[in-house]
């Protein structure tokens, strides 16, 4: 089963970890249906999504560091622009 595992890093642990340096990725409120070929590790920066699976909804906002696995298919429903660093593994 496909989890997406939801964190809360400490400041001191995002600067050694190079976070702040990953690339940005901004979209606006929408609702858009996403596979995932690659692990994803982002930090939301701004806004609030809805991400449904086939195991339920997940609410992921601002102060998230999530980690999307590999081959996990979802429907994105944006509700508040998004604005996050993102990571492939």
């Amino acid at each position: 089963m496909k989890k997406i595992k939801i964190e809360h890093l400490p400041d001191d642990e995002i600067k050694a970890r190079g976070i702040t340096m990953w690339p940005v990725w901004e979209k606006e409120k929408s609702r858009f249906d996403w596979e995932y070929d690659v692990d994803e590790e982002c930090l939301i920066l701004e806004g609030e999504v809805v991400v449904e699976t086939d195991n339920g909804a997940v609410e992921i906002k601002a102060g998230d560091f999530v980690t999307f696995p590999k081959g996990l298919k979802c429907t994105w429903d944006i509700k508040k622009d998004l604005k996050k660093h993102f990571n492939f593994k």
